[in-house]
Formats: C-alpha cells, structure tokens, sequence
C-alpha cells in the first residue's frame, strides 16, 4: 500500500507560513484585483489603470503601492512617467484559479 503523502505545509517554516498568509492578503482587496485584472492586458501607467477602473490616482497610488511590495507587480520609468506591469505569470494563474475556485 502506498505511503500517504506528507502535508505540505510540515515542511514549511512559520516564516513562509507567514509570508504566504501575506500574499493572500493582497487578493482580498477588490480594488486591487481591478488593477491586477487591469494589467492582465500588458503594462500601463497610473493615469490609464485610474481611467480602466474608474477610481482617483491617490487610491490607485496606493494600492499599487501594496502590489509592487509584495512583488505581485513590477515597474518601469520612461522618462516621468512610470509603467506597471504584473510581476510574473504566477499572478495570473493566482486570479484564474481562484476565479474557478468561486464559479465551481
């Protein structure tokens, strides 16, 4: 008889554990799901994701703020303006499998 696999999460350390809870916490904000959503179509700057999801630049700032320190987007400057982009494909696959966790 096979050996039942090991839990995950026995292996992880209460740091990880830590920082994963951390991660997670960055998808209960539906404001920051518009902008991850908003960037799934490639990069843009803050005055194109404030027009996308219709919300001022000081609350768009802010949230893109949280976003790029917990590495879920990244950033570029050209010139004075700045362009966010997600970080990887990791955050899509996160958005998609949690979209059809909640359509089951």
């Amino acid at each position: 008889m096979p050996k039942k696999k090991e839990y995950i999460l026995k292996d992880m350390s209460e740091e990880e554990l830590l920082e994963l809870a951390d991660l997670f916490k960055m998808f209960a904000d539906s404001t920051r799901i518009k902008i991850l959503y908003d960037l799934f179509d490639g990069e843009k700057n803050v005055t194109e994701i404030c027009e996308d999801i219709e919300m001022n630049q000081s609350a768009v700032s802010h949230q893109l703020k949280a976003l790029k320190t917990a590495k879920l987007i990244k950033s570029r400057r050209s010139g004075k303006a700045i362009y966010y982009s997600l970080d990887d494909d990791h955050v899509k696959t996160i958005i998609a499998m949690g979209k059809e966790h909640i359509e089951e």
